[in-house]
């Protein structure tokens, strides 16, 4: 019986992408692709995400790209403007399982400490949740298994009553590894329809 959500942030709730600010750096989408695949990358990103600063990120990419200083300070200089709006379809559900009174929910998020209070003052919905873990506050990070465990342990969350929901196919099968189900979110229409499927809906 599932008694506990535990929701991902990013690509699920809240709309956060990089190209929404770069666009209006680069006049070319080829060379933003290029600097967002190689350059300012996901992994470089997910390192600040696991508890380096954004200064020591910032200054380590700069040494290896000086010719792109102006952009790689810019990341972090002006990440605000990679945050979108919440998607609402996927905050109603949110409310709707929160507001059943049937389970607990948490928040499980790759986050860098010092960015995720702009998120926290723009997003009312995050003061809804039963406690939230981020991942630079902890120093770890998806799909380190240790990061899901903190989890389970602080609220005391046995992993056969849980249900996982990330867009990051890579964190799903963490979880699942964990004996935690999970389901691999795409659209809230399909998360809609697998929380019905599971009677959680």
């Amino acid at each position: 019986m599932i008694t506990t959500i535990i929701f991902d942030l990013g690509g699920v709730l809240i709309d956060w992408n990089p190209q929404y600010l770069y666009r209006s750096l680069f006049d070319n989408e080829e060379e933003m692709n290029h600097f967002l695949t190689n350059i300012a990358t996901p992994d470089w990103n997910e390192e600040q995400d696991a508890g380096r600063t954004l200064e020591e990120g910032t200054e380590f990419l700069v040494k290896r790209f000086p010719g792109h200083e102006a952009n790689i300070r810019a990341f972090y200089g002006r990440w605000n403007e990679m945050l979108g709006g919440a998607f609402d379809d996927t905050v109603e559900l949110f409310k709707k399982l929160k507001e059943s009174g049937k389970y607990k929910v948490y928040a499980l998020t790759n986050w860098s400490a010092e960015t995720f209070p702009v998120a926290i003052e723009r997003y009312e919905f995050l003061s809804w949740f039963d406690g939230v873990v981020v991942s630079g506050t902890e120093k770890m990070r998806k799909p380190q298994p240790e990061f899901y465990q903190l989890l389970l342990n602080r609220y005391k969350v046995k992993p056969q009553e849980a249900l996982f929901i990330d867009d990051n196919k890579r964190n799903i099968m963490a979880a699942e590894q964990l004996g935690i189900k999970s389901i691999h979110y795409q659209s809230p229409e399909q998360l809609a329809s697998e929380l019905k499927q599971l009677y959680i809906l």
